[in-house]
């Protein structure tokens, strides 16, 4: 049970990793950090799994590139605009209610399921985060937090109770439209960098639903 909390809580670092991504710019000193030994070496790490390596490999081109790339900040936090802040017609803007639902409008349906959710596990969103709570961040970093919380269980059951919780959360809450998102991703995204992010957060995803319910 310990090896299995542990393992909950590299898992919880992935997303809220993941999740960091899509919130805001990188600043130039986590791009910095990105061309360090310990960075590469998680990416190496998570490369190693077949299901992963494409896009970490994409994830790994992309940070390679940009150590050529002429003003790499302001470029890349120009990218991340263009994608995430402006429109779904030239980019992919990271909301559930963008992709399902019958009205497709911002603030819609997976927005109001969110908040009543994270209602529910006593869950906040974060105030640095000023988006609604479909927003990919929000539903990313909850996702992580009731991942850390099932450590608490004492018993095995509780912590398989928590697994069956997580794997309908990623299913019913991220599945149902991030392969979406993260085609617009590759479709808009020119330079590569964010493309491959929501590549690898698609891939883990479905690998982590594995994990869950002892597919994998």
């Amino acid at each position: 049970m310990q090896e299995t909390k542990a393992f909950n809580e590299k898992r919880a670092e992935i997303y809220w990793w993941l999740s960091s991504l899509f919130a805001k710019e990188l600043t130039e000193a986590e791009l910095q950090s990105y061309q360090s030994v310990e960075i590469r070496s998680f990416l190496s790490g998570l490369g190693e799994n077949e299901t992963l390596k494409p896009s970490v490999d994409a994830l790994v081109d992309a940070l390679n590139r940009l150590q050529t790339r002429e003003d790499a900040q302001l470029e890349l936090a120009a990218d991340f605009c263009d994608l995430f802040l402006k429109s779904d017609k030239h980019g992919a803007l990271p909301y559930a209610s963008m992709y399902i639902g019958s009205s497709k409008l911002l603030n819609g349906q997976p927005a109001k399921d969110m908040e009543k959710i994270m209602a529910e596990h006593g869950v906040g969103v974060n105030e640095d985060l000023k988006e609604p709570a479909d927003h990919l961040a929000i539903q990313l970093d909850f996702l992580g937090n009731i991942i850390i919380r099932s450590n608490e269980a004492e018993q095995e059951t509780q912590l398989e109770d928590s697994f069956a919780q997580q794997n309908e959360f990623i299913q019913s809450h991220l599945q149902s439209w991030i392969p979406q998102f993260q085609a617009s991703c590759a479709k808009h995204d020119q330079f590569g960098l964010y493309a491959s992010v929501a590549s690898l957060l698609v891939a883990f995803c479905e690998l982590d639903c594995s994990y869950l319910t002892g597919e994998y």
